[in-house]
């Protein structure tokens, strides 16, 4: 239905992105922060919009053939070489994303411990901890949650999380506005953080660059429309129920945005934190801020999974069509007891798997900078899999002419959409070099 669908978008949309909202909107001010994010939002509703009509082919009402997943609309408007290509840039930004969230589970669980440290020894005791440990520790559990078969057996997971991202964003809001209150003024100004005092004119211009690409990391849904859409019964047609749902949805998601990147400006002015929750702009209730990071980790452990678990199946289908007689690849070995419900491994997936999240946790030692890793995955997925695609396919289903005008208009879109997503990622890579 209507309401269901919008609630899979929420549930998809808000995470760890809504973290760094405040930062962002320190970077670019009380003008360009606002336009950002509302700019962002009419491309996603946008871009959601073209991808609803793509789910039905050749006609987006009667069909009659359907696409269930992002990369089926792409290989039947587009074709095999621009499927995948397309398959490549998700999972690219898939083992991105578990990289990310390594560095941000790592950075709340040491945030625990840092609060509880700050509690009992004063706010100026020097409570200083090792992100890598926690890395590792988070590492290893992905290991472990690794060897789940298969998606459908993470729905467990994906509930937890989404329960645990609406959470810890709620709280990283009501402090906020308790901050404000307690202030008892809003910090911040139109310009953002000012190169006079506290940086220098090119840093400001890298860090506006980086700014707009966590944005854009906090729209993250456009992958995920059509299997949304494949949810939905077919009357009313599918794709008008998508796009109600889609602008709800947008709107929303937006609204609350706005609140978290706000008020956590207002809160702090040039000072807020790159991570609302972990940046110790709030030191009190530490058991709220506890809580809050708490909550953070468990939507990280399941939000690792529900991301990587695709690119599992795939590697792992790869290598069963060119070996399928191989012992390693293909014969299970039973457990001499039950993990998760798990009684039986296969060697090839223990091995490969295992690999998988111990690469992100090394990329994660070597790059231990949330903002920087925000920024570039949300550059690097924006353009391509929000706009370039979309735009594509719906050029071909609606066999729209070369040079005229809408055909003018939507490759103008998409190239500004490119300059947007190419900026964005040279700050974000000028950070992590820095950094």
């Amino acid at each position: 239905t209507l309401w269901t669908a919008s609630a899979h978008i929420i549930t998809a949309v808000i995470g760890a992105g809504v973290l760094s909202l405040a930062w962002s909107v320190a970077q670019l001010g009380w003008v360009a922060g606002p336009a950002v994010m509302i700019v962002f939002a009419l491309i996603t509703y946008y871009s959601s919009s073209l991808l609803a009509d793509c789910y039905k082919f050749p006609d987006p009402v009667t069909g009659p053939n359907r696409n269930y997943t992002y990369s089926d609309a792409v290989k039947v408007n587009l074709g095999d070489r621009k499927a995948r290509l397309c398959a490549l840039v998700q999972y690219v930004c898939m083992y991105g994303i578990g990289i990310a969230y390594t560095i941000t589970a790592s950075i709340s669980i040491k945030a625990i411990r840092q609060s509880d440290c700050y509690h009992k020894n004063g706010h100026d005791y020097p409570c200083h901890f090792s992100d890598y440990n926690f890395m590792i520790v988070f590492g290893m559990a992905q290991i472990i949650l690794s060897q789940i078969p298969n998606f459908h057996k993470v729905w467990g997971l994906s509930i937890i999380a989404a329960v645990m991202s609406i959470s810890y964003a709620t709280i990283g809001l009501g402090l906020s506005i308790a901050k404000v209150v307690e202030n008892g003024k809003f910090y911040g100004n139109i310009g953002g953080i000012t190169t006079s005092t506290r940086i220098s004119t090119s840093q400001k211009v890298w860090q506006v660059l980086q700014a707009v690409g966590d944005i854009a990391f906090a729209y993250p849904y456009s992958v995920i429309v059509i299997e949304i859409e494949n949810t939905l019964k077919s009357q009313p047609p599918e794709n008008q129920t998508m796009k109600k749902a889609s602008l709800f949805s947008v709107a929303m998601t937006t609204f609350f945005y706005m609140l978290c990147g706000f008020f956590g400006y207002a809160a702090f002015g040039e000072n807020a934190p790159g991570n609302l929750l972990t940046g110790f702009g709030f030191y009190e209730p530490y058991w709220l801020i506890d809580f809050a990071n708490a909550c953070i980790v468990l939507h990280l452990v399941g939000a690792y999974q529900v991301f990587c678990q695709p690119l599992f199946a795939f590697v792992e289908n790869w290598f069963f069509n060119k070996w399928p007689n191989n012992r390693i690849v293909n014969y299970e070995y039973g457990l001499p007891i039950s993990l998760f419900g798990l009684e039986n491994v296969k060697l090839f997936r223990l091995f490969w798997r295992t690999a998988f999240v111990a690469s992100t946790t090394g990329f994660a030692i070597l790059f231990p900078f949330f903002n920087e890793v925000l920024g570039l995955l949300g550059a690097a997925s924006f353009w391509p899999l929000a706009v370039y695609f979309p735009v594509g396919m719906y050029t071909v289903q609606n066999k729209l002419q070369y040079w005229t005008i809408k055909w003018v208009l939507l490759q103008a879109f998409s190239s500004i959409c490119l300059l947007v997503s190419v900026a964005s990622a040279v700050g974000s890579i000028e950070g992590l070099v820095k950094g």
